[in-house]
């Protein structure tokens, strides 16, 4: 199982909190569709004929390409890629975006069968501190249009931790999203990036800070109401209804290969990862010279155990000590069968046999228990 991921990075305007590779400019937009079919066609091989299940346009903000645009990429990718005729393909967008013209366009013109929608919050000041472009009545109207038109492979993101994001607030925002009936939710907590306008806001005392037991409220809060609507908690910051999952993001906390074009888009088969160069005036001119501007690593035993560790507790399906020792030796698993003992006697970590999944209290630490169990000799 494999998957394919398109990075689209322009966007209207700069989110104060992402540090995503996004340019403003549309400067470069005709070369940079032609450089990323060009790039289609140079990657083909990196995943060795592999079925590709997903196809992912992620960003910056895809939902400002054209259908001719989404069309003429993914005929590229049918022509030169293995693709699954159940193939699963998603479309990232602004709610600003959708609207019921664009929804239909998309559906009757394109194969785009699944999207997820960056609302974040449903409440205007939220959105004003996260400086989003759309409203809380943009939000609402996307939603209300993409299942009008049948789309209900939908998802959505909501940000917690927002300073000006109450209890009562958070409470609402998901009671909405439940209201839509919707399948699958992305939640992730606010985190102030190095480098980013939050940070420099924050750090000139222009708009409050992010509070620790704020969000560690919200994240209770977001695991009791999910779990009261019966979805599943399948990776730290997704809930789906049973046959909900993202096929493409599981593809990565499964340790699936991938291959992803675009400017600072990665790659990963297994054997080795690369990254694409992060500027787009650089990536246009090297697919000119049928070149693809990328670092590139192979990944050692050692790389290889701690990704499978830090992916693989994030999820439902747990970290699998007989997986470990099939795969990386007896070294590696007894390594991880000593260390990981301080996180059970925690209560932060569950033993079922050989699986081995983080407990409710220990969801709060998920990255720093991971990092605890990383093999570093």
């Amino acid at each position: 199982m494999a998957g394919l991921y398109i990075h689209i990075p322009f966007c209207r305007q700069k989110c104060h909190y992402c540090n995503f590779y996004t340019v403003i400019s549309q400067r470069y937009r005709k070369q940079f569709i032609s450089a990323l079919k060009h790039e289609l066609e140079l990657q083909k091989n990196y995943l060795e004929n592999q079925q590709v299940n997903t196809i992912y346009f992620g960003g910056g903000t895809p939902s400002m390409l054209s259908t001719n645009e989404i069309i003429s990429l993914i005929d590229t990718v049918s022509l030169n890629y293995n693709v699954n005729s159940d193939v699963e393909i998603t479309l990232e967008a602004n709610p600003d975006d959708l609207s019921s013209d664009y929804l239909r366009q998309i559906k009757n013109e394109t194969p785009i069968n699944r999207f997820s929608l960056g609302v974040q919050s449903f409440y205007d000041d939220d959105l004003a501190y996260l400086n989003r472009i759309h409203n809380g009545k943009h939000a609402r109207n996307a939603i209300y249009e993409a299942l009008k038109l049948g789309f209900n492979n939908l998802t959505i993101d909501l940000i917690y931790g927002i300073p000006t994001l109450t209890n009562e607030k958070w409470k609402t925002n998901l009671q909405t999203f439940f209201d839509f009936g919707l399948p699958h939710l992305s939640s992730y907590a606010l985190t102030v990036e190095p480098k980013t306008n939050l940070q420099v806001l924050i750090d000139k005392q222009k708009i409050a800070p992010t509070l620790e037991d704020q969000t560690v409220d919200h994240f209770e809060i977001l695991l009791e109401q999910t779990e009261k609507k019966g979805f599943i908690h399948y990776e730290i910051s997704n809930f789906a209804l049973p046959g909900y999952y993202s096929k493409h993001n599981s593809i990565y906390w499964l340790g699936g290969h991938y291959v992803g074009v675009g400017p600072s888009a990665h790659s990963f088969n297994g054997k080795t990862r690369q990254w694409n160069v992060k500027s787009m005036k650089q990536y246009c001119e090297a697919q000119i010279i049928d070149q693809i501007v990328l670092e590139k690593e192979q990944l050692t035993t050692e790389q290889q155990y701690n990704e499978y560790v830090m992916t693989s507790l994030r999820t439902s399906w747990g970290c699998d000590t007989e997986h470990i020792y099939n795969v990386f030796g007896e070294k590696y698993a007894r390594f991880f069968t000593e260390k990981v003992e301080q996180y059970i006697r925690k209560n932060q970590i569950q033993q079922v046999k050989s699986i081995y999944k983080l407990t409710h209290a220990g969801k709060l630490f998920a990255d720093g228990i991971a990092a605890g169990l990383f093999h570093d000799f």
